[in-house]
């Protein structure tokens, strides 16, 4: 009999943490940069531009990658398999709104499989200011909700988008 309060005890406690846990994030940074908003969007538009600037194509300097469809186009995908930093998955454009919004969709394969929506803002603060807002978003599906309780996604890549931003920001600053 105890078993069997131990198991209910078990189960109830998973539905009570699986009804409170987070069902979405959206981390996202933002950066000023002193380049003209035009050029600033045609840059970031290349997917085979990113690994440039991105953190991730950093951290795997020998990782496979694969580009399909016409790259800096809605429908182009880029494919990466690396370590265990980066680990495998696609990214593929799939609305640009030109001069204003590019938003991708990610499609993690390892070390578990995910989709998030990633999207970059661009937005002129001065004629050769362009404000960059670099982010992605997502629903927490069971298990891994009851996961994001004890682990915070803006704190777990926030310093990355930080860290890419200030990258592009020296690429396109100094080019």
């Amino acid at each position: 009999m105890l078993i069997l309060y131990i198991v209910l005890a078990v189960v109830v406690l998973i539905l009570i943490l699986a009804a409170i846990a987070p069902k979405n994030y959206d981390v996202s940074r933002a950066i000023e940069i002193h380049r003209s908003k035009d050029v600033v969007f045609a840059y970031l538009k290349s997917l085979k531009k990113q690994d440039e600037w991105s953190l991730w194509g950093k951290r795997d300097p020998n990782m496979e990658k694969k580009f399909t469809g016409t790259d800096e186009e809605v429908g182009a995908i880029s494919y990466w398999s690396g370590n265990k930093e980066v680990g495998e998955g696609e990214q593929e454009i799939i609305k640009i709104i030109d001069g204003e919004r590019i938003d991708s969709e990610l499609r993690f394969l390892k070390p578990f499989k995910s989709n998030s929506d990633a999207y970059i803002l661009t937005k002129e603060v001065e004629p050769k200011v362009t404000k960059v807002i670099w982010g992605f978003s997502g629903k927490n599906k069971f298990p891994m909700s009851i996961v994001m309780l004890f682990m915070n996604m803006d704190k777990a890549v926030g310093k990355d988008f930080e860290e890419g931003l200030a990258s592009l920001k020296e690429i396109l600053e100094n080019q």
